[in-house]
């Protein structure tokens, strides 16, 4: 499958709260580069430029970000402002809050509940909006979260965000914050090689959230990127297919259900292209069963 052929819409669509999105996306964070977010860099901000506007020529419509995913170079969400605004009407920008780096670029303790109006703003600001699509509520640790989630409660009543969504949450995260507000969408690590995460994919699906793993092509690399040796039965998949391990890890993670999302995240034009291919890819039953005896072992 070339460019002129690969689209975001073979995957289908999903509801993102009151938004019809493709089930393929793209996570900005390796568009930054820099010491946190290195592997996978751009090699110019050109590239970074032209690999959005490639995006959503291809039919991504869905893009998660961040104001905290930045290097002493550039910012992802001054990125995606140069690159796409104005912007497309189908198109919705996922920001998360919560974290927080200081200028240097260092993780400082994460915001306080009063703090994160701040946060808001900030991502605001600089993607150039005057409301936010969707705010995630990264969880750093917190047993609860009633606090932090009211006060994002409070800025959506007020206008400034569409709808809420948590990360990195457990599933008692997730009731206490849908005794609050309504929440969209749960933000996980999850993949052929990180199953922690099922339990809260099937409860997803059963209330209706949709559900945006991380990391599913990094695997144990994690913010390194797919830098881990592959597993030999991924490898096997791909090879059988001619595709890439990639493709074979989204096409997994989509056939994962209807509710969840794929948000691979890259700054290089080819794999974006390769990323968006694995929507037409449909993985036979007996092709994806050795892949739990990965899931089961990995750590």
């Amino acid at each position: 499958m070339t460019s002129d052929t690969v689209s975001a819409r073979d995957a289908g669509t999903c509801l993102l709260g009151c938004f019809t999105v493709n089930r393929i996306g793209l996570g900005a964070m390796r568009l930054t580069g820099g010491a946190a977010f290195h592997e996978g860099a751009p090699r110019d901000r050109s590239q970074a430029i032209g690999v959005l506007r490639r995006a959503v020529e291809l039919g991504v419509n869905h893009i998660d970000t961040a104001a905290f995913y930045f290097s002493s170079l550039r910012s992802a969400n001054e990125l995606i402002n140069t690159a796409l605004a104005p912007y497309p009407d189908d198109l919705v920008i996922a920001t998360k809050v919560g974290p927080a780096r200081d200028a240097s670029g260092e993780w400082a303790a994460p915001a306080r509940p009063e703090q994160l109006r701040g946060q808001v703003e900030e991502n605001l600001r600089q993607l150039g909006r005057d409301h936010l699509d969707l705010v995630n509520l990264r969880i750093m640790g917190q047993a609860a979260i009633s606090e932090h989630f009211g006060a994002l409660a409070e800025l959506r009543d007020a206008g400034l965000v569409r709808h809420l969504g948590i990360s990195n949450a457990n599933l008692d995260h997730l009731a206490e914050a849908q005794a609050i507000a309504p929440v969209v969408c749960v933000q996980n690590r999850y993949g052929i090689d990180a199953r922690a995460g099922e339990q809260m994919l099937h409860a997803c699906g059963t209330h209706g959230v949709a559900f945006v793993p991380y990391f599913a092509i990094a695997g144990d690399g994690r913010e390194s990127g797919a830098v881990r040796r592959e597993h030999e039965q991924v490898l096997n998949v791909a090879h059988a297919h001619g595709i890439s391990a990639a493709q074979v890890r989204l096409a997994w993670i989509l056939h994962q259900g209807n509710h969840v999302l794929a948000i691979p995240g890259t700054g290089n034009p080819d794999h974006l292209v390769d990323n968006l291919a694995a929507g037409t890819l449909q993985l036979a039953e007996e092709e994806r069963g050795p892949f739990d005896s990965i899931g089961r072992t990995a750590h």
